[in-house]
């Protein structure tokens, strides 16, 4: 039987047209013509396609580049399937990375609002969650940030978000005390330490200022370095190299992360012990990390966007913290940097990679 398709504007001219069943229009002329409804042509209305229903569209913006995330894209896509969403199949995912250019993203975060996507997934840093909230009053949001997303301006509070906005906080602002004072427990003899960060991340003066308070409650002199490109890193580490010995914080941040090879290379190449946000530096060869499991985070941001998806809304979603931490430990590099770990830290690590 051949199939033929018609306009909904042109069905009704279908001269002699005799039934229709749904949008299935018999025409009584192909039917005189082939002998009979099973022979006869059906000429199908493209009303029905027009008539399914949509597929929502998940708007995701990111302050990382897509050769870095792949790992977190598998979470974040593991997420949405934990309540029934698959990619391709009944959501559509539309990608927008700033590639570590911040600057970038109002831009990307205005493009995926004149996209009209059903969610926006603002994740790869605390600037990515601002400029969505910049970008749409309405659009849910659903972020994932290093800083405090009250004072950040994001929420009203953690529990009751308001507004069209909502998500996750791994609380890296908070962890940068800890971290020093896991890096002075492996280099005690150690009186001097530098911290790393961003000044292009919202939340960059607010970790060096929860570095410097940590550094003077230990009494350890601490060295405020920034670097925005891949040349400022390199010159940080001129001026490292004249201030040894000291120890090394990288502030847990989305650009440092892709530039995690570079780092940890110069950190070796010097000979300074180093600690990191997070636990693929210590894959890389990093000395140490401390902080949340990120992969996770990008679960839960699949199952905040789908559940978004079936009608929830931000306001009613409280803002997640993450209650467990990481600390991984490389012994190799250890050993090569000449670093011996006190048994106390060795049995607190929930990771040595020998």
């Amino acid at each position: 039987m051949a199939l033929h398709l018609i306009s909904t504007t042109s069905y009704r001219r279908v001269p002699g047209a005799s039934k229709h069943v749904g949008r299935l229009l018999f025409s009584s002329s192909c039917i005189n013509k082939y002998g009979s409804d099973d022979q006869a042509p059906i000429v199908y209305s493209l009303a029905v396609w027009a008539q399914q229903p949509a597929m929502p569209v998940v708007g995701f913006l990111s302050g990382r580049s897509l050769g870095e995330s792949t790992q977190l894209l598998a979470a974040f896509r593991q997420g949405l399937g934990e309540l029934g969403y698959t990619e391709n199949q009944n959501v559509a995912l539309e990608y927008r990375w700033a590639e570590g250019e911040y600057y970038r993203l109002p831009a990307l975060a205005g493009d995926l609002v004149r996209r009209q996507v059903a969610v926006i997934v603002a994740t790869g840093g605390t600037a990515s969650a601002i400029a969505a909230k910049a970008a749409s009053a309405t659009i849910p949001i659903v972020f994932n940030v290093t800083a405090d997303p009250v004072a950040a301006g994001l929420v009203t509070s953690v529990n009751r978000p308001g507004g069209n906005v909502t998500g996750i906080t791994n609380l890296a602002t908070a962890l940068e005390g800890k971290r020093l004072g896991l890096l002075h427990d492996a280099v005690p003899e150690f009186h001097v330490f530098a911290v790393l960060i961003n000044p292009d991340d919202p939340a960059a003066e607010t970790m060096a200022h929860e570095t410097e308070s940590a550094a003077r409650a230990t009494g350890h002199r601490l060295i405020v370095l920034k670097a925005t490109n891949e040349s400022e890193i390199d010159s940080v580490f001129e001026i490292l190299a004249q201030q040894r010995p000291i120890g090394l914080l990288v502030i847990a941040e989305p650009f440092f992360i892709t530039r995690r090879e570079q780092l940890v290379a110069h950190a070796a190449r010097l000979a300074i012990p180093a600690i990191y946000g997070i636990r693929e530096f210590a894959l890389a060869g990093g000395l140490m990390s401390y902080g949340v499991n990120v992969p996770e985070g990008y679960r839960q941001l699949g199952i905040f966007a789908a559940k978004i998806l079936k009608g929830a809304k931000p306001e009613d979603l409280p803002v997640q913290q993450p209650t467990k931490f990481e600390f991984v430990i490389n012994i190799k590099t250890a050993k090569v940097l000449g670093v011996t770990f006190p048994p106390g830290l060795l049995a607190i690590a929930d990771e040595v990679i020998e």
